[in-house]
């Protein structure tokens, strides 16, 4: 059998080194790049061919729940492994949402990191135990072999949380426009559906959501 080729893709270095130490432990497994910021995983994934991702949530820049749309628009075949300190079901939710194929939390990577990478591998999803209750308040739609979840409260577009995020990191529309790729009218055209969808005020009420539902 063919290794399997991974890249890790989280801000902390000392955890993907001691990632990379555990999956190399099994010889059908092998590391192919480690990046520390979410843009930097779309260009990694221009350059080099791999099977998946183990993905961090916050990183600098695009954020993990931004980048799984977006890999899997542009690379739809490479699987990816969320691996966060996560455990607010929205987080969860907005994971399977984008398209991850699966959810384990930092502190059960040691006993859930190879049963979730083989499970994926094999073609199922796969979520932490210790989480599988929080997937009740979910109303799952078939579609195949793989769930679809869907969620009342969840109002906002991938690219509507991409742009609500950056903005209440403090960046610019000109700024926003730079990190996406879309024009700053587009930008401004985000932020007015952000407010109305959310019913926010002001760029102030805008950076108080954030920080309450931890897109910060």
């Amino acid at each position: 059998m063919s290794p399997y080729h991974i890249t890790l893709a989280d801000d902390h270095v000392l955890l993907r080194q001691g990632l990379r130490r555990i999956i190399e432990e099994s010889p059908d497994l092998k590391i192919v790049g480690e990046v520390g910021d979410g843009l930097e995983l779309l260009q990694l994934l221009n350059c080099i061919s791999l099977d998946m991702v183990v993905l961090d949530i916050s990183m600098p820049n695009l954020g993990g729940l931004e980048a799984v749309g977006k890999i899997k628009a542009r690379h739809p075949k490479v699987k990816v492994l969320m691996l966060t300190m996560h455990r607010d079901k929205e987080y969860l939710y907005q994971a399977l949402s984008s398209g991850a194929d699966g959810y384990i939390l930092k502190d059960e990577a040691d006993t859930e990191l190879f049963s979730a990478i083989k499970s994926i591998r094999e073609g199922r999803s796969y979520i932490s135990p210790s989480l599988s209750t929080e997937l009740d308040d979910y109303q799952p739609l078939f579609d195949g072999e793989k769930a679809v979840l869907s969620f009342t409260d969840e109002r906002l577009t991938t690219r509507e949380r991409e742009v609500l995020k950056l903005i209440a990191e403090g960046k610019t529309s000109r700024d926003v426009a730079e990190l996406l790729s879309i024009s700053t009218r587009t930008v401004e055209q985000h932020r007015a559906n952000i407010m109305i969808k959310l019913r926010l005020g002001n760029t102030a009420d805008l950076v108080k959501y954030a920080i309450k539902k931890r897109y910060i």
